[in-house]
């Protein structure tokens, strides 16, 4: 089973990603249209800030369906990301019972239903399945989590179910479609990659991120998103803590729009280097390494 098929081809989902305001090259949108195609989760891996998490938002303004986002963190445990009791409701449901003369093994049995189910993101995506457009799960930074956490989701991607001691085994009528991201903090285990296509995306060239700007950013001017790129580009090249991506270079575009200016000076730089770097050692090496220069060199 599949999710229903929306694109004849990769150069129709190109084209349909670049009308959402995603420039992707074609090995990426052969990854997503074959997921799609195919039915399996897509790993996607790469730095922070070059496109992984804005994918699946794309992809679900494409396909008209909900996105389920499941941000992954140190310490996620099932009850966060899958279900757990309404424990507050539980207890009035039972205090109630009581009162009303309910016997204690019926009432226990109906607090233990759906009607007192919390359902976390993987659950809702499992069970939204059956909808007509099933959802876009996205998975975020599964890197964050902890081993344990990883290998409960083998269960889920291989057969997209999910099993509640106390109700039973919920499967998904049709698969949702599943991104997975990862900033490679640490390394994915090979059984979850195994289920998984698997795609990197790197830091765009300076034409496609040129693309990207302008597609983000309808109507800035042609000479500025040159010169911020360029710069960018220049910063990707220095040993930097944290290397600027297209996020921060999105970010910065909409600075410099907001400050009115059409072109990069030395001023505006120094003043706005903030967006695009998030450490002060970083600032202030690419301040050693000369602003002046780095204006010049940008165009």
């Amino acid at each position: 089973m599949s999710p229903t098929p929306m694109f004849r081809s990769i150069d129709e989902l190109q084209s349909a990603l670049a009308a959402h305001a995603y420039v992707a090259d074609r090995s990426l949108a052969t990854a997503v249209y074959l997921a799609l195609k195919l039915g399996k989760p897509l790993l996607l891996e790469g730095e922070a800030g070059v496109g992984k998490t804005e994918i699946a938002k794309v992809l679900a303004r494409l396909l008209d369906t909900r996105l389920i986002r499941l941000q992954c963190y140190e310490g996620l445990d099932v009850s966060t990301a899958v279900y757990e009791w309404n424990f507050p409701r539980q207890m009035l449901y039972l205090r109630a019972a009581e009162l009303e003369g309910e016997s204690k093994d019926r009432a226990i049995h109906d607090i233990f239903g759906p009607d007192f189910l919390l359902k976390r993101p993987l659950l809702q995506a499992i069970e939204s399945s059956a909808e007509e457009r099933p959802p876009v799960l996205l998975v975020d930074e599964l890197d964050r989590a902890d081993d344990e956490f990883e290998a409960f989701l083998l269960e889920v991607l291989s057969d997209f179910q999910i099993s509640i001691p106390e109700i039973g085994t919920i499967a998904a009528a049709r698969p949702p479609v599943v991104v997975l991201t990862s900033n490679r903090t640490r390394e994915i285990h090979d059984a979850l990659k195994r289920r998984c296509l698997y795609h990197w995306i790197d830091y765009p060239s300076i034409q496609k991120e040129i693309e990207i700007v302008h597609a983000r950013v309808p109507g800035i001017d042609e000479r500025l998103s040159r010169q911020v790129v360029a710069f960018v580009h220049e910063l990707r090249k220095m040993d930097l803590y944290k290397l600027p991506g297209i996020a921060e270079t999105l970010d910065w575009v909409a600075a410099l729009t907001a400050l009115d200016r059409t072109a990069l000076d030395v001023e505006t730089v120094d003043d706005t280097l903030g967006a695009i770097l998030k450490y002060q050692d970083d600032i202030e090496a690419v301040r050693k390494r000369g602003l002046p220069a780095l204006v010049e060199q940008a165009g």
